[in-house]
């Protein structure tokens, strides 16, 4: 499998406060981001398959949704998750 335990543990250990913090919104938007281009790479080979982009296109609103949130509680956060996750703003 692509995401196990060590792979969402060394992540949320990169971007979160420690490898256990799986609810800071930092660790949330790197996992999302890590699936969400796993998903691209799927979509890009199989086109047809609608339910992996339904999949593909809900984990993009909700690492939406985080971004808006962390961008109106702390904008340095914010700018910090953009700049080391490359996202567009």
């Amino acid at each position: 499998m692509y995401l196990d335990a060590i792979k969402k543990q060394e992540i949320f250990g990169q971007y979160g406060k420690s490898n256990t913090d799986t609810g800071s919104p930092e660790a949330q938007i790197a996992l999302f981001s890590y699936r969400i281009s796993h998903l691209t790479e799927h979509m890009k080979l199989n086109r047809k398959d609608y339910s992996t982009e339904r999949a593909l296109t809900t984990l993009v609103a909700k690492r939406r949704r985080l971004l808006n949130y962390l961008k109106n509680t702390d904008i340095t956060r914010y700018r910090e998750i953009i700049k080391t996750l490359g996202l567009r703003k």
